[in-house]
């Protein structure tokens, strides 16, 4: 864990223009090649600097890809809170606030053009760093649910609990269906989606029967 240790801080806020700039370039030579075809000299030609550069800022392939994770992951994470902000009043119950909070994330998912095309194409390469390397996209989402949740509690909508485990459950379950779509979940359905995120979900937060 140590390099990956050392990126986690540095995705979770924003990063300087050049590292950003490098992380746009893998990205987009993944997405153009895949991962296995696109090499450190492609990336570094396209993020216009050497490769002895690229290699002071990430010292392996495998680091660079990654970061290129982790900041999908952030960017997931800031899109879900955008669209959740968008659709409801933040004076809105708990429950509704979750729903949405749910239906955010099954889109975020759904459009991810990186992950759908490395699982379709070289899931080998991307599966480590979402299963058993997956710890920092896990504690990306669990730390942004349990920040979610926290503030419910702060407004008197939630109960006070420790937020952590169920903030890394629904990070899980997000992951899991991300990973394997195939599922009974009415993912396709909105109204279906709505109502099985108020009957099932939101439970798992505690939100009170009273809750409108």
């Amino acid at each position: 864990m140590g390099a990956l240790a050392q990126l986690l801080p540095l995705v979770r806020s924003a990063r300087r223009d050049q590292d950003q700039s490098v992380l746009s370039a893998a990205l987009q030579a993944f997405l153009d090649f895949g991962i296995k075809r696109t090499s450190m000299v492609e990336v570094a030609r396209r993020g216009g600097l050497s490769l002895a550069t690229l290699y002071r800022r990430f010292s392996s392939k495998s680091d660079l890809i990654q970061a290129v994770g982790l900041q999908q992951t952030r960017e997931f994470i800031e899109g879900v809170d955008a669209a959740v902000q968008q659709q409801i009043d933040r004076d809105a119950g708990a429950e509704a606030q979750i729903v949405e909070l749910f239906v955010a994330f099954l889109d975020g998912l759904r459009g991810n053009r990186l992950l759908d095309r490395l699982l379709d194409t070289e899931p080998e390469i991307v599966l480590p760093y979402l299963t058993t390397k997956g710890a920092p996209v896990i504690e990306l989402g669990r730390d942004y649910l349990a920040e979610f949740v926290t503030r419910l509690q702060a407004e008197g909508k939630l109960p006070a609990y420790d937020p952590l485990p169920v903030a890394e459950m629904v990070a899980r379950t997000a992951l899991s269906l991300a990973l394997t779509p195939q599922t009974v979940i009415p993912l396709d359905d909105d109204i279906a989606v709505r109502k099985y995120a108020r009957d099932h979900v939101a439970v798992s937060f505690r939100v009170p029967v009273t809750d409108s």
